[in-house]
């Protein structure tokens, strides 16, 4: 025991050396050498590119764009061509002399020509075969803007659902398990703010609205070392920063809502704002109803996006962004509403050619209130969740083969657990679940450097901890999971702390032009998780930190792929494979309390877990047939002591096999078509298999835990979009979009329920509950 932890040691010290130190000996063999910078937007609404190639032709020196648009590539002094490349735009190509460190920046123009022919009429990027991220995807607006919808309403974690090991966890919900993981180990950030319920409407919609997001990233298992706190993914959205060219205007109205986005600059491009709204409108038909009780409901939906971003100079720009969205549900006799609210400050600054830095401040709050009224009482149920975080970033190219990141980050979260207002015969009572507050700070390193043309390696290391503190009052648990005794902790104190090391290495091999091996391992921690009531994105689910009576959760994922393109970078393909290992996995005993439960803590139970896979992808980015085929085998268990008798069980999201196939035609510049087919086996799920009679009570008989399973899913949608014709010198673009959810109306089972025989009290039957049959919609789209 002692020789492992030995060896472990020396692994982090290996990898804490190698990533702090490589750069350094390496720029210290390097004659004079110049570096080359800049930024890389859009031509025609000034958004930065994030992921563009720059290439000097000559040297064969590369880089990418990052977050912001910002590149660095360094070279010796002499002329070179440079060559600045993106999908979907218009490659531009120029000389310079390098005879000192020099700014040039690139304005692409996209290019429609691509979608016109079957022929690729230029090279594309082989970014997926050399990049060094493995188990990442990354999808554009348009992208998911073509994929048919539910009521026609686009939505980004919808079409997250559709790539390899990723899966639904029910039926029209927005909540997605990753490589077998629970939905709560899936970090979801906007403009780096985190989003802890990304559901609208129970989980039929998310709370992203395309026409206010630039791109979406996914990482699978290689998440970068800046990140942190979940076990399964990293999903990675970036709202627009608002166009700096002109004013623009988009929005659409659909079957269940309808949205506004305006931007634009403000006296010059210095100055961006974008401004985005949503709104659902199922309440405004229900006041045409002939029934007066119905004329009262309400129901709706609300975003609003924001963002303003300002350039000082080019060393310097500011970025501010927030999110608002709430539904609300309510008569005369009840209530419910939930929301988040997010909002981001961040500075972007240059110090030199070389070094770049983003400090963020970042606010997120999700809370909900449940609330009911009787002729003789009314009860309030109020609970919310607040992060409060900064954060400082900083990358330093090196040279165009060496760039390090390093940074730190701090958390102060506030978790409160509900409290209940009581009125009854003109007496109010209020009642607390508790509150909790923790830190959660983290600090991080990591090399990406190319050793040769054909290997680069990418390693981190993330050093993190949580800090529980007071003010409150946590209780102690004997091992049979008893309270014993309780403590109270005085404000800003803190009480129980854990630390944890997750290093994190990375390659990719390049075989040849037109394929790569890549491999990932890595190590990461979870501190807060969430107790959940159902797999339909229930608004009252509720997140727990560690405490001394729960330990965080670790994984460690292995992940290896072969990487493929064909047809001069036409098809894009790839095969994954993935192990992963979980320790301290959380779970919950049988028949669990979990709302309004001061000692939730007591309901918990924890083991190990294990998950793995195969991932298969087939995808065609450009030409008038887009789209692609993913297959994913993939199987989850756990081992918990307590649970199913300590023998090994399905976890809830184990799904061993699932297909999607999505494809998008372009018939004409005016008509296109899109469908996708998806399939899956059903969840596992733990079932009454009999009953037995304990004096007078009937007490159903449950099989072991997640021993049986639903029917699989499977389901055809279809949509057509015309698109009016352009008229020179006219701004106005619209379109309509038709679609249909569930062409061949699948009835999917969304729920299980076991009724008894009014004829014959002793016979039961299961009775099967979908929610959505054949869904056609209409949408109308513009801009200008």
């Amino acid at each position: 025991m002692q020789q492992a932890k030995h060896a472990q040691l020396r692994y982090l010290f290996f990898l804490l050396f190698f990533t702090l130190t490589i750069p350094f000996a390496k720029a210290q063999t390097k004659s004079a050498r110049y570096n080359l910078s800049g930024v890389v937007k859009d031509a025609s609404n000034g958004e930065v590119l994030v992921g563009a190639t720059i290439y000097l032709v000559e040297n064969k020196a590369a880089a990418l764009s990052n977050t912001y648009g910002f590149y660095s590539v360094a070279a010796g002094l002499g002329k070179y061509k440079v060559r600045c490349t993106y999908m979907g735009y218009e490659t531009i190509e120029k000389s310079i002399d390098l005879q000192t460190n020099q700014t040039l920046d690139f304005r692409l123009k996209p290019s429609e020509s691509l979608l016109q022919s079957v022929e690729v009429t230029a090279k594309r990027s082989d970014e997926n075969i050399r990049i060094p991220e493995t188990s990442m995807v990354k999808l554009d607006a348009k992208t998911i803007a073509a994929i048919p919808a539910l009521m026609g309403e686009v939505d980004i974690l919808k079409v997250i659902q559709m790539l390899p090991g990723v899966q639904s966890t029910s039926e029209g919900s927005s909540g997605f398990s990753v490589r077998g993981g629970s939905p709560d180990q899936n970090l979801i950030i906007l403009d780096e703010a985190t989003v802890y319920n990304a559901s609208h409407l129970i989980g039929f919609f998310s709370v992203f609205n395309n026409d206010a997001v630039k791109d979406v990233t996914l990482y699978k298992g290689d998440i970068p070392a800046a990140y942190g706190g979940r076990l399964s993914s990293l999903l990675d959205v970036r709202m627009k920063d608002g166009n700096s060219q002109t004013f623009a205007a988009t929005g659409g109205i659909g079957t269940i809502s309808s949205r506004l986005t305006l931007e634009g600059p403000i006296k010059n491009e210095n100055t961006t704002f974008l401004l985005s709204g949503r709104r659902s409108y199922a309440d405004l038909f229900l006041k045409l109803s002939s029934d007066e009780d119905m004329r009262k409901n309400k129901l709706y939906f609300y975003d609003l996006n924001g963002k303003l971003s300002h350039t000082f100079n080019p060393q310097n720009r500011l970025y501010a962004s927030f999110y608002m969205g709430r539904d609300v549900f309510a008569n005369d006799m009840a209530r419910l509403e939930f929301g988040n609210m997010t909002a981001s400050l961040r500075w972007s600054h240059l110090f030199s050619e070389k070094l770049f830095s983003n400090l963020s401040i970042i606010y997120s709050d999700y809370n909900y209130l449940v609330g009911a009224t009787a002729d003789f009482a009314s009860f309030d149920w109020r609970s919310r969740m607040q992060d409060v975080s900064g954060r400082y970033d900083f990358t330093y190219y090196f040279n165009s083969n060496s760039i390090l990141r390093f940074g730190a980050s701090l958390i102060h979260h506030t978790f409160d657990w509900g409290e209940i207002t009581l009125t009854q015969n003109d007496e109010t009572s209020v009642f607390s679940a508790g509150r909790q507050y923790g830190l959660e700070p983290a600090v991080y390193a990591g090399i990406e450097e190319k050793f040769s043309p054909d290997f680069t390696l990418k390693a981190g290391l993330r050093f993190s901890g949580y800090q529980n503190m007071g003010p409150t009052t946590y209780y102690i648990y004997d091992e049979n999971y008893d309270m014993v005794d309780s403590a109270t902790v005085a404000k800003g104190k803190i009480y129980n702390s854990y630390w944890s090391f997750e290093p994190r290495i990375s390659f990719v091999y390049t075989l040849n032009p037109v394929s790569s091996i890549k491999g990932a391992v890595s190590q990461t921690s979870q501190y807060v998780s969430l107790a959940q009531n159902s797999t339909a994105g229930n608004p009252l689910d509720i997140w727990f930190p560690v405490s001394p009576q729960i330990k965080p959760q670790r994984a460690q994922q292995y992940s290896l792929g072969y990487f493929r393109n064909f047809k001069d970078n036409l098809f894009e393909s790839s095969l994954e494979v993935y192990y992963k290992h979980i320790e301290n996995v959380i779970d919950f005993k049988d028949h669990a309390t979990l709302l309004f439960n001061p000692r939730l803590e007591g309901e918990i139970r924890s083991g190990t877990g294990q998950a793995y896979g195969a991932e298969f992808l087939f995808r065609k980015n450009t030409g008038k047939l887009t789209g692609w085929i993913s297959y994913t085998y993939s199987r989850a268990f756990r081992t918990i002591a307590t649970i199913n008798d300590g023998r090994q069980f399905s976890a809830p999201y184990d799904k061993p096999h699932n297909v999607n196939i999505i494809l998008n035609y372009a018939v004409s510049k005016r008509i296109g078509v899109g469908t996708n087919w998806i399939y899956a086996t059903g969840l596992p799920q733990t079932l009454p298999t009999g009953r037995a009679v304990v004096g007078n009570v009937i007490v159903p008989v449950y099989s072991d835990r997640n021993n049986y399973r639903m029917r699989d899913y499977h389901r055809l949608d279809l949509s057509v979009t015309l698109k009016n014709k352009e008229r020179e010198g006219k701004r106005w673009k619209d379109e309509l979009n038709f679609s249909i959810y569930n062409v061949y109306g699948r009835h999917n089972t969304w729920s299980i329920n076991f009724k008894q025989n009014p004829d014959n009290p002793s016979e039961v039957f299961s009775e099967h509950t979908y929610l959505f049959g054949v869904i056609p919609s209409i949408t109308y789209n513009f801009k200008f």
